[in-house]
């Protein structure tokens, strides 16, 4: 059922709706440690609490400003998201910085987006005026403390005047390859990716959402927040730092609210199965998990494998597996598949994949690769698959550039006129004047109609005339050895002697020196150590990809430079590798 009608046209209509259609109804529960201490709020709390902070912002804020919004992840988030789309202001979800972490990142969006005011906690405010000396942008800013905002505040609100074209707030890029951009995110794209997500996951009132994901990025605010809301059924919610600690905690949700979807990117299946031990299993029902997702990094075939051994007893069915494929340039979802098959997958030749060639084979003497499924274009959209230098259509089984367009493709940057050019305003010339399509700067290829996402452009390490794609390698890397940290390893090429060479650095567990200590190791044995990981990761490399390194570095936990979704800014690897500040284990 699409509610999208013509009397819903912002999310204030949408939550309006909500609250006087069920105002009792439990919109909202967060799970304050990750397990059993709970807060709510109902449709009709949160309605009054967003038109409580809308109209103390309208006091203080023309419509169409700026507003920061810096929260842990939490109830007070949602509704300050809520209370700057009620006051016709401009949200912009960030992270609050961690101590002893780089500011880099919202000095980058408050100068970007001319922000005056910031919402936040009465505690967040303690901890930044810590750190305004190093910051003029934080001390510049207005600092609005929503959880001191009485409720009859509420009574002063204003309708504002906005539509669905109204931009509603602006989503900034995760900066895994390039400065963060703020993507113009409307009302009616909002609207109609919800519509979408809705129809794809076969979400009812009957559905049930668990969600860890962080709620300042499109995964998260969008398919954790604005989803549920959409669907009108409740969504179970934790912080992020939640689930790493504790990967189980995520599962014990799931189970003890028989929620039916739920999700994450590669590595949280991954870190599933590495952390969570067979006594904590014991009392996991999955039975009731329908929808799987997997998204925002590429999709391994053998992790959703190993974790779909690993969970069948607890009842987990690998039908629930539900690959998929978005970004926040799209406002979130663009490709997805049959709720109810399990993930479309093709084995293909790793030597034609180099060459930008998908050849099928079952082979069992030459290399290949299982590649997985993220399902198909959705209604209203397009997806094209083209060369990205000569800008022409790809044949079937050739790698290209995947170009989308349709109403869910957000309006661009935020101030950058050039940039938003160069991504959301690309033709094909077998099309001249139509409907522009946005360059997602992802390779990959089309096969039945199923798309299949090969890597990002900009990180495709050329060597010797072949294409190599580093999630593989550093796949490889992580497989070969358990000291090695999941999701912490950039494989990146640096020019030498004008030719292109392979780099690996690879953060080992803590322990790492510990284990070399346990095993009688002196100081010098332990270097030996060290040097025995690298030659086994050479080998590992060379054998599985036919490629010479030419430096592995070992580094501490926490130095390779992430961007604040998790992703691994290979970009920022490389740069830290050539100037030598990668700080080594």
């Amino acid at each position: 059922m699409n509610i999208v009608d013509k009397k819903i046209k912002t999310l204030v209509d949408l939550l309006q709706n909500r609250a006087i259609e069920n105002p009792k109804q439990i919109a909202y529960t967060f799970l304050v440690d990750g397990e059993t201490e709970t807060t709510s709020l109902t449709y009709q709390q949160l309605e009054q609490r967003s038109r409580a902070i809308a109209a103390y912002l309208q006091s203080v804020c023309p419509p169409g400003e700026r507003a920061l919004l810096i929260y842990q992840p939490g109830l007070e988030y949602i509704s300050a998201f809520f209370g700057c789309l009620y006051a016709g202001i401009i949200a912009v979800p960030a992270y609050p910085p961690r101590p002893n972490r780089s500011l880099a990142r919202i000095q980058t969006i408050i100068r970007d987006t001319e922000a005056k005011v910031a919402l936040t906690t009465k505690s967040i405010i303690s901890t930044l005026e810590r750190r305004a000396s190093e910051t003029p942008e934080l001390n510049n800013l207005g600092w609005l403390a929503t959880d001191y905002i009485p409720d009859n505040v509420a009574e002063k609100w204003l309708e504002p005047n906005i539509n669905e074209n109204t931009l509603a707030f602006l989503q900034y890029t995760s900066g895994s390859t390039a400065t963060p951009k703020g993507v113009m995110i409307t009302h009616n794209n909002l609207l109609h990716n919800s519509s979408l997500i809705h129809q794809c996951f076969g979400h009812s009132v009957e559905s049930k959402g668990v969600i860890w994901l962080p709620p300042y990025h499109d995964m998260g605010l969008i398919g954790g927040i604005v989803q549920p809301l959409y669907g009108a059924f409740p969504v179970v919610l934790m912080s992020p730092l939640m689930f790493l600690q504790s990967p189980v905690r995520w599962l014990q949700a799931i189970s003890q609210y028989q929620g039916t979807t739920s999700g994450g990117p590669n590595f949280a299946y991954d870190l599933c199965v590495r952390k969570i031990k067979a006594e904590q299993m014991q009392n996991l029902d999955l039975s009731s998990w329908e929808v799987a997702f997997n998204g925002a990094e590429p999709i391994s075939a053998q992790v959703l494998e190993r974790f779909a051994r690993t969970f069948e007893v607890c009842g987990f069915r690998r039908e629930a597996f539900y690959p998929c494929y978005g970004m926040a340039e799209a406002t979130l979802i663009i490709s997805g598949g049959d709720k109810f098959a399990p993930p479309v997958q093709t084995t293909i030749a790793t030597n034609a994949l180099e060459q930008n060639q998908i050849i099928s084979t079952t082979s069992e003497t030459e290399a290949t690769k299982t590649l997985v499924g993220c399902g198909q274009a959705l209604p209203d959209q397009q997806i094209k698959i083209v060369h990205p230098e000569k800008l022409t259509l790809c044949t079937e089984g050739e790698v290209g550039e995947i170009w989308v367009s349709g109403p869910s493709i957000a309006g661009g940057y935020w101030r950058k006129l050039e940039e938003t050019k160069q991504t959301f305003e690309a033709y094909l010339p077998e099309a001249p004047g139509k409907e522009p399509f946005m360059r997602t700067g992802d390779l990959g290829f089309l096969e039945g109609g199923e798309l299949f996402v090969t890597g990002r452009l900009k990180d495709v390490i050329i060597i010797n005339g072949r294409n190599h794609y580093p999630q593989d390698i550093e796949w490889t890397v992580e497989q070969s050895h358990p000291l090695i940290r999941p999701g912490c390893v950039a494989g990146f090429s640096v020019e030498v002697a004008g030719e292109e060479h392979l780099v690996v650095v690879a953060e080992v567990e803590r322990n790492f020196r510990e284990v070399g200590r346990r095993n009688g190791k002196s100081g010098t044995e332990n270097s030996n150590s060290s040097q025995d990981l690298i030659k086994s990761i050479q080998r590992v490399i060379s054998r599985n990809h036919d490629l010479q390194t030419y430096r592995v570095l070992l580094l501490k936990p926490g130095a390779i430079p992430k961007t604040s979704s998790g992703k691994v800014q290979r970009y920022a690897c490389r740069d830290g590798f050539l100037t030598g500040t990668l700080p080594n284990n």
